[in-house]
């Protein structure tokens, strides 16, 4: 890699350590109910919401409660969403006169918003009218994210009480999150994006006189407030077809860097979350250098990898070494010149990672090393550092499982935070790790053999295989980035998409709360000479190995079958 990327990736390491534990500290806060900056502001408004909705914010809620709040929440949601789409041609704010949208798409898209997963089947700037993407998409694009960080706030109190029935109220949860992070966040960041060139207006498309003397159409519309959430949500859904790639989404490199820090803040953040809130700071700083560990290592081999470039274009004797224009050498197929190789390799792993399914080069167009990092990136379970809080849940589920496993070989009950890890722990464990396998290997395996499937695809062998088996590591693992080699705006591909998301949300969100519940009833059992200590670096590289391990028992006949046959043939 050339010394600038070794800058751009320093910097953002810098700036990550940083933000991350000074708003993990505020965010602590909030899920706290402790005064914190701002209440004179969002205290009002959060009693006018409680009262216009007829919420008791002092009375909490047991597990079951909360699940069933979350899933009414939900299915109105998709509702809601469904019906916008659906009648968007009959609705204001519609410059370019968008028809309604088709039916299967808008129940792909309602699924896929509504499940904070953002895959798009679909052209923002070619489907979507202006009130759809703001009162539709960009609300989703908030709510989704601020549900996923209420679960994450119930499992922390089910592992921080002692003796207790309940884990919060999700209207509460879902409110602060909303109002008192999300928002202040996002329109922050919207006014850096917009400083930058990226777009936020209520035009339509306006034909210009290009140079050549030709006419081309820009697209309008308000793109830099739906961008700012999508990235600070993990949502990704892009407001036009070529996200992040598009230079009214992403306009330049410095767009690009506070973009991609945006993608990573709040789930890094959230680790020293957890370690304030179960009282334990040692905790979140483990939490939050395993996520990292796991981070660096994919970005490092995914800029390496689009950087090296590709080795048949050196056999022919084509120089890799510079770009065109002199932005760098690298695999540039596919990529935007304006940020390089080693930047979109770093997109790659960040956004796959994180459950973020926006994307600034065409990860079909990557090498298949560097196409492999993100799939395998997925395919460990939104861990590192994963989607803003259903990321934690799932590296704290990781973290249950590695306790339990540690216990077994010290011959002791396996404990974590006091709290004594038994048999239902372990069958919730084993439920939410079987969930996404079953949806990604389940509709992979039908997709493979179905004509009307592989119609679709834009290649034939291992790189077609790759691409049917990432659209359901991104839906599965309601990431929502694309390969962009698959025509999945087919019935087939809707449908199964929409059931895999629902699968990779539900599936998984409805065990975290179960333990939570479970945990939140035990009592705490002082600390022993067998007891594992779960803060040290031994720990750490523990739980590494076992995300690692289940991942690859779990996908490497296919993933041997896809980019690691394809990286082979080069």
């Amino acid at each position: 890699m050339s010394a600038a990327s070794w800058l751009q990736l320093g910097a953002m390491i810098a700036v990550v350590l940083v933000t991350a534990p000074l708003l993990g500290r505020y965010m602590a806060a909030v899920y706290s109910g402790e005064k914190v900056v701002g209440d004179r502001v969002f205290v009002p408004v959060e009693r006018a919401i409680y009262r216009v909705c007829r919420v008791d914010s002092d009375k909490e809620q047991r597990w079951t409660v909360y699940a069933f709040s979350l899933l009414a929440f939900s299915l109105v949601s998709f509702l809601a969403l469904y019906l916008v789409q659906r009648l968007q041609h009959l609705l204001p704010l519609n410059p370019t006169d968008m028809p309604a949208v088709p039916e299967n798409v808008a129940f792909n898209a309602a699924v896929s918003f509504m499940t904070n997963t953002n895959w798009q089947a679909y052209a923002g700037e070619a489907t979507m009218s202006h009130l759809t993407q703001m009162v539709g998409l960009t609300v989703q694009n908030f709510v989704s994210a601020a549900a996923g960080m209420a679960v994450m706030a119930a499992l922390i109190r089910g592992l921080a009480r002692r003796r207790a029935s309940t884990v919060g109220n999700f209207w509460v949860d879902l409110t602060r999150g909303t109002l008192r992070i999300l928002l202040p966040l996002a329109f922050v960041v919207a006014l850096v994006l917009v400083s930058q060139g990226v777009i936020q207006n209520l035009a339509g498309f306006q034909t210009v006189e290009t140079l050549q003397g030709g006419s081309q159409a820009i697209p309008g519309g308000p793109a830099a407030s739906q961008v700012a959430i999508k990235q600070l949500g993990t949502n990704g859904g892009g407001f036009f077809d070529m996200n992040s790639a598009h230079p009214m989404e992403n306009a330049t490199a410095l767009s690009n860097f506070v973009q991609s820090w945006a993608i990573v803040i709040i789930p890094f953040a959230l680790a020293f979350t957890f370690g304030r809130m179960v009282g334990d700071r040692r905790q979140g700083r483990a939490v939050f250098a395993i996520m990292g560990v796991i981070l660096l290592g994919m970005s490092l081999i995914a800029m390496f990898a689009e950087g090296a470039g590709n080795p048949r274009l050196d056999a022919m004797g084509v120089d890799q070494s510079v770009s065109a224009d002199g932005a760098g050498g690298g695999y540039f197929e596919g990529k935007e010149t304006r940020f390089g190789t080693a930047a979109s390799g770093m997109w790659a792993a960040f956004t796959t990672g994180t459950s973020n399914g926006s994307v600034n080069s065409m990860h079909d167009s990557s090498t298949p090393l560097g196409g492999g990092v993100a799939l395998l990136h997925m395919l460990l379970g939104e861990v590192s550092p994963g989607g803003v809080g259903v990321g934690l849940n799932g590296l704290l589920v990781m973290v249950i499982l590695s306790v339990f496993i540690a216990g077994l070989m010290v011959g002791r009950t396996p404990e974590y935070l006091g709290k004594k890890i038994q048999a239902p722990e372990i069958k919730l464990v084993v439920l939410y790790l079987m969930a996404m396998p079953v949806a990604v290997l389940g509709f992979t395996a039908a997709s493979a053999v179905l004509d009307g499937a592989l119609a679709s695809r834009a290649n034939t062998g291992a790189h077609g295989l790759s691409e049917i088996l990432y659209s359901y590591a991104s839906t599965g693992n309601n990431n929502g980035s694309a390969f962009a080699g698959l025509t999945a705006n087919t019935d087939w591909y809707t449908t199964t998409h929409g059931l895999a998301m629902l699968m990779g949300r539900f599936l998984l969100i409805i065990p975290v709360l179960a333990i939570a519940g479970s945990l939140a009833r035990k009592q705490s059992v002082p600390a022993g000479a067998g007891t594992f200590p779960t803060h040290t670096p031994l720990f750490g590289g523990l739980v590494v190995g076992v995300v690692l391990v289940v991942a690859g028992l779990t996908f490497l006949p296919v993933l041997a079958l896809g980019p690691v046959l394809e990286q082979l043939s080069l």
